[in-house]
């Protein structure tokens, strides 16, 4: 047992280390790094006020960022337009006028390279707000951390490419900037490979979460120059898949190498009027800052900008370093797992043992699956509910969806002895799954492949080695995997959990077949114990959430209904 407590506490250390963003790098940094300090100069300006597309105070921000971009040596221009029927009738109900034309205004500045023949360099984020909320993240964040990163490259000598800055207008209110700059401008012609940067929320790691198509060289030049990376091949999987756009979403077609960087946590925050540069999270404007800055150098000076080439797995390690690879390494993995496990299965078989682990597996995701669902339901999730609402409340819905997992797994694995066979059994629906994950979906299926390889290796260990060695692989594997699953869990839960809390399913079925060689049985009493102590509690958070007042952060309903806004 004191293996099992070790890799828990370890595990949690973890997924602290995982899920929280470096620290603010001071305003004395050297000159040629990013600093979030000095970033916060042009954050506290942007986010003074709300600045709506149309507004006045938009138009001075459009005037300040001008005159910044112009200071730091870039040539500025704007590109001149119109809202269309709709999103200018949109902005008139938000802002109670009648304009008969609301001007759409895109800023663009070039910081000039020594070899301007090459394809340019582009970054890119709006500068536009919701009604009512002074956007200090959205996307006061990717507006400071572009003109930071113009900062660091402007010491740069010996730049080779052109830096094309695109802050684009109307993107609240349907991308309207980005789609007439990526139609009508000239330099969008130039464009070489782009950089995006948004957030939804107020805080967190920023994450690499969606790319261009064919992304091998693409994530594998992003792994090579962030300092703090954060960012997986299933987030940008999941993202491709979902109904949300941002800007790039614009430029995707035009075949440009892209990255897309946000930070999603704080999500009370979302257009909030709370959303103030006070109320910031400077870990995560560092981390968008450096991931933005090393791409940026590093794509400036290169001969040659990254091709499209096949997709590649790729994940962060607790924000220490990234693991890739080729999607086919996949099968790979699950015969290690399959010879590990079944070199242990062999040695003392049981059939009526594994089918009982089998059985024991799919009551798990069965029973789980069904209690996440209903938890959700008695939060408030059926019918019509507030969006922003949900989103101020996900951290009490993570804490709701973790009791209920931790119980569950307690109740199914936490029972009598489970025999070799029966671990076994455990594993084999896991390992379908992951087959069937890596046949339809292989750059998001290592959640399941790696552990099912690292849990096969231990099996294969305790064929060959000392129980004591043996136990010792064990917790170390049971320490990374479990750590990696509550990092997956807490994302999963920031990017879907108010309308789909069963993902937390994933990050179950990968740690409890590591956890459970290490366990002892529990005692009935103290099991049902153990389990009705984090149902009720997840019971009572549940029904907290579903009575508690509209959050502060909440902002008007009838603008985000007016707005839909996807990005």
């Amino acid at each position: 047992m004191k293996w099992l407590v070790v890799s828990l506490l370890s595990a949690i250390a973890l997924a602290v280390l995982g899920t929280t963003p470096p620290r603010s790098a001071p305003a004395n940094m050297p000159a040629e790094d990013f600093s979030a300090a000095r970033a916060m100069t042009d954050v506290e300006r942007i986010a003074r006020a709300p600045h709506p597309s149309g507004s006045a105070e938009h138009a001075a921000l459009r005037g300040y960022l001008m005159q910044r971009l112009g200071a730091l040596g870039l040539t500025v221009r704007t590109q001149e337009g119109q809202f269309p029927d709709d999103a200018r009738a949109a902005l008139n109900r938000l802002g109670r006028t009648e304009a008969e034309h609301i001007p759409l205004t895109n800023v663009l500045g070039l910081l000039r390279g020594t070899e301007p023949n090459l394809p340019a360099v582009a970054l890119m984020a709006h500068y536009d707000s919701v009604w009512g909320s002074p956007a200090a993240a959205d996307d006061g964040a990717g507006v400071a951390s572009i003109l930071e990163t113009l900062r660091a490259l402007s010491l740069d000598g010996g730049r080779r490419r052109d830096v094309l800055v695109i802050f684009t207008d109307g993107e609240e209110a349907g991308l309207n900037g980005a789609r007439m700059f990526f139609a009508q401008a000239q330099e969008a012609r130039r464009i070489g490979a782009i950089v995006n940067l948004e957030a939804r929320g107020g805080g967190g790691t920023t994450n690499l979460f969606q790319t261009s198509a064919s992304n091998g060289d693409v994530a594998r030049l992003w792994a090579r120059t962030a300092p703090h990376p954060a960012g997986t091949s299933l987030a940008t999987f999941i993202y491709s898949v979902l109904p949300n756009d941002t800007d790039l979403t614009v430029a995707l077609p035009q075949g440009y190498p892209a990255w897309n960087f946000a930070f999603i946590g704080r999500p009370g925050l979302y257009h909030s009027p709370m959303a103030t540069a006070a109320n910031l999270d400077r870990g995560s404007l560092q981390q968008m800052g450096e991931q933005t800055l090393g791409l940026a150098r590093a794509l400036v000076q290169a001969p040659e900008l990254p091709r499209r080439a096949p997709d590649i797995v790729f994940f962060d390690v607790f924000g220490l370093f990234v693991v890739h690879y080729a999607p086919g390494w996949g099968w790979a993995m699950l015969t290690v797992a399959f010879v590990g496990y079944g070199a242990l299965a062999i040695r003392r078989l049981d059939l009526s043992d594994m089918t009982g682990g089998v059985a024991r597996i799919l009551a798990l995701a069965v029973l789980a699956g069904g209690l996440l669902w209903g938890l959700n339901m008695i939060s408030g999730a059926a019918g019509a509910v507030n969006y922003y609402d949900r989103l101020a409340a996900i951290p009490r819905l993570q804490f709701v969806a973790f009791c209920a997992s931790v119980a569950m797994a307690v109740m199914v694995a936490g029972r009598r002895p489970v025999s070799i066979s029966g671990e076994v059994g455990m594993v084999l629906p896991v390992w379908i799954a992951a087959a069937v994950f890596q046949a339809f979906a292989p750059t998001a299926a290592y959640v399941l492949t790696v552990p099912l390889l690292l849990g096969g290796a231990v099996a294969l260990m305790r064929v060959l080695l000392p129980e004591n060695a043996a136990r010792l692989a064990a917790a170390i594997v049971a320490a990374l995997v479990t750590g990696y699953a509550l990092v997956l869990g807490f994302a999963l839960m920031q990017a879907v959990g108010p309308t789909l809390p069963m993902v937390c399913l994933l990050p179950l079925l990968m740690a409890v077949p590591v956890l459970v060689p290490l366990r002892k049985p529990l005692a009935p009493g103290t099991m049902r114990a153990t389990a009705g102590v984090l149902l009720i509690l997840a019971l009572g958070v549940a029904l907290w959430v579903r009575w508690d007042a509209p959050a502060a952060s909440v902002p008007a309903y009838e603008q985000a209904r007016s707005l839909g806004v996807k990005g």
